[in-house]
């Protein structure tokens, strides 16, 4: 039955009201009634106020302008007006169950205190006239809040109440403020504002959705005012102009990696995985990436025969790497080391885009070059590997390689652990030994002393530390050896004894002195271990001199015997690049045996150990083999031999035979 003119009827009412019956105790019953009257066209409905006993009450699409009869339902919870005329904010009597009310689609315009309401846990006061927020800091029990499609320009007044969804959309904001308290929002809507910055929002660490769509949020990088709350997981910043930034959502992707829903659309683990890819790859996938780009260039360009890649799969060019954090020493170790093996090894220069330190020069600590001639040599093909580090770029070149491996002798070259990465991906098979600092204060100190390095350099240095230990103790055998570098001049002694181990240089009983240079454990064991390879290899290659390099000399020391071989090299091939010795890793308690079979076995050249050609050296062996002598061409052309004198012509692989030796 509709009523006349708007004015509620009792028999409208009676045609409406339902009841519902439930026990609160023994013998107890209480009725609870629920009127809808919505979509009735009413004006008045004063006769409500004999209905004390409503417990919900919906008025909604009507045109009422007065709501003092709900003063006379105390029991009344639940209150729908939205869709009317009103224009009082809560103008009646507060019923003391109050929880519900919707104010939406009214006239209202000012706010006013609700200290009465106490028990109101949700409110909707949306599409009114409010400019300001007011009045809402007494109610404790408030969670659920609209303010949608108001003149609103401020958040303000919240106080302390526990909301747990805020729908402010459709408003006046420039900034988000007024928040700091709200700890447990989790729903904000903030959509079809005017707001820049996402700044406001770093305290609510709950927040799981927000809604900042049609906005005016221009940058990135104002994703890194939420990137702390990780309970987010639902973004929308459609119609914001930093839609139109290229890469936009594997940006925000890869700054809130907890994501799962972003511009109402599921965010997959594929797009997180490529999001780190593109904006911060891991060191592995750069040196990856880099490697494909330097052998797709180098194979564009004619292909050239090197002397460090002529050897054959089973024994590939001897390389030392040294690596460590930035100013640990392994650059001077590396000169160092140089000068003193000599016949061993040489310095391979590497190329660099950064300008040169005090004290530094031109081709004998880096090829100094700029960014474009350094982009114009990845282009032709130039590098092995390049790191971009500080900054800056750095690049080990094949010709680098090259010149040391034309002379006949091993490349002793300086990286950090990303240059190691690249390189682990070429055909070389490095010995890498690790140099790092254990005293903080006492690195930090030498950093400053530098005076090269800012306050922000130098903590990258020090976090870098960490790094190169996390990847030591994560992949056992990443490093052949580790090395303490606080005193480099005992990081030498200890480098050096490494050194000559790997040269088979070490007497036997040596290992007593070798606890005396510092040695690692680790260190001690390719000591012990080195001496078993060189009466094992005596049998293989026959002994070579590593201190005198003529014919005579070494013809008198085939003859010489097993016992003799305690400073002899493994190998002694005639290719330039020497090659590691492949050799069945041996443990220290089998030095025993391998020392008396030795004795009964021929000292030929000829005759290799059955298990030389199974693994190649480098590859998952616990026991490297050690590097050879060098064989330096001659400084100055010579004439070609006759057939006769062939030992001294060089190889069809780039290197000398054993009688031609040039010293240094």
């Amino acid at each position: 039955m509709w009523p006349r003119d708007g004015v509620l009827t009792a028999g409208t009412v009676l045609s409406c009201v339902t009841q519902g019956k439930c026990c609160a105790g023994v013998g107890l019953q209480h009725y609870h009634h629920h009127m809808p009257l919505q979509n009735r066209n009413l004006t008045d409905v004063s006769l409500l106020c004999k209905y004390v006993n409503l417990h919900k009450l919906e008025l909604q699409n009507n045109k009422i302008k007065d709501l003092s009869c709900v003063t006379h339902m105390p029991y009344l919870a639940i209150l729908d007006a939205s869709h009317n005329e009103i224009s009082d904010f809560f103008g009646f009597q507060p019923p003391k169950n109050l929880k519900e009310v919707d104010f939406s689609h009214n006239r209202m315009t000012k706010m006013k205190d609700l200290s009465a309401f106490s028990s109101l846990s949700k409110l909707n006061l949306d599409n009114n006239g409010f400019s300001e927020i007011c009045g809402l800091e007494p109610c404790r029990k408030l969670t659920h809040l609209s303010l949608a499609d108001n003149r609103i320009s401020r958040i303000g007044s919240l106080g302390n109440s526990p909301l747990i969804q805020l729908n402010l959309r459709g408003n006046k904001l420039t900034k988000i403020e007024g928040l700091e308290n709200q700890k447990n929002l989790q729903v904000l809507d903030l959509s079809q504002n005017q707001i820049v910055s996402l700044s406001g929002l770093h305290n609510l660490h709950v927040l799981c959705q927000l809604n900042m769509e049609r906005n005016m949020i221009s940058e990135i990088q104002e994703c890194k005012h939420i990137c702390n709350l990780l309970l987010l997981r639902d973004l929308n910043l459609l119609g914001n102009p930093v839609q139109e930034q290229p890469d936009c959502r594997l940006s925000v992707v890869f700054l809130l990696q907890h994501l799962t829903v972003l511009d109402q659309e599921n965010v997959s683990p594929e797009e997180k995985v490529s999001s780190v890819n593109k904006f911060d790859p891991p060191p592995e996938v750069v040196a990856a990436r880099d490697h494909m780009t330097h052998m797709v260039y180098q194979m564009m360009q004619p292909q050239v025969l090197y002397d460090s890649t002529l050897p054959s799969v089973d024994s590939p060019y001897p390389m030392l790497v040294l690596t460590g954090p930035q100013c640990c020493g392994k650059r001077e170790l590396a000169h160092r080391l140089c000068q003193e093996f000599s016949e061993y090894f040489n310095y391979g220069v590497c190329h660099t885009t950064r300008g040169a330190y005090f004290g530094e020069e031109d081709g004998v600590d880096y090829h100094f070059v700029t960014e474009d001639d350094f982009q114009d040599m990845i282009h032709m093909g130039k590098f092995i590997q390049t790191v971009k580090y500080g900054g800056h770029r750095y690049g080990l070149t094949r010709d680098a390689v090259e010149e040391v491996a034309r002379e006949g002798l091993a490349c002793c070259v300086h990286m950090e652990l990303e240059g190691v990465l690249s390189l682990r991906n070429s055909s070389f098979e490095p010995r890498y030994i690790l140099l790092t600092p254990t005293q903080v204060d006492k690195y930090i100190g030498h950093l400053k002393n530098r005076n090269l390095y800012s306050p922000a350099q130098i903590d990258v240095a020090v976090s870098r530390i960490e790094l190169y230990a996390n990847t030591n103790r994560r992949h056992p055998g990443f490093f052949d050896n580790v090395i303490v570098s606080d005193d480099w001049e005992e990081a030498y002694q200890t480098l050096r004894e490494v050194v000559k181990s790997y040269l088979v240089m070490e007497e036997p009983g040596r290992e007593e002195n070798a606890q005396h240079t510092g040695l690692h454990h680790s260190d001690h064991t390719h000591l012990q271990r080195s001496q078993g390879i060189i009466n094992k290899s005596s049998t293989e290659t026959g002994p070579s001199s590593l201190l005198n390099h003529n014919p005579s000399a070494h013809l008198s020391e085939e003859s010489s015997g097993p016992s003799d071989s305690c400073a002899s090299s493994v190998l002694s091939l005639p290719s330039s690049a020497g090659a590691l010795s492949a050799s069945e890793p041996l443990d220290s308690s089998a030095q025993g045996p391998a020392l008396e079979t030795s004795k009964d076995l021929p000292s030929s050249p000829e005759a290799p150990h059955p298990k030389a050609a199974e693994r190649r050296p480098g590859s998952s062996m616990n026991i490297l083999p050690p590097i050879p002598p060098g064989r330096r061409t001659p400084l100055t052309p010579s004439p070609a031999p006759s057939n006769a004198q062939s030992p001294v012509a060089k190889d069809t692989d780039g290197g000398n035979n054993e009688g031609e030796t040039v010293s240094k």
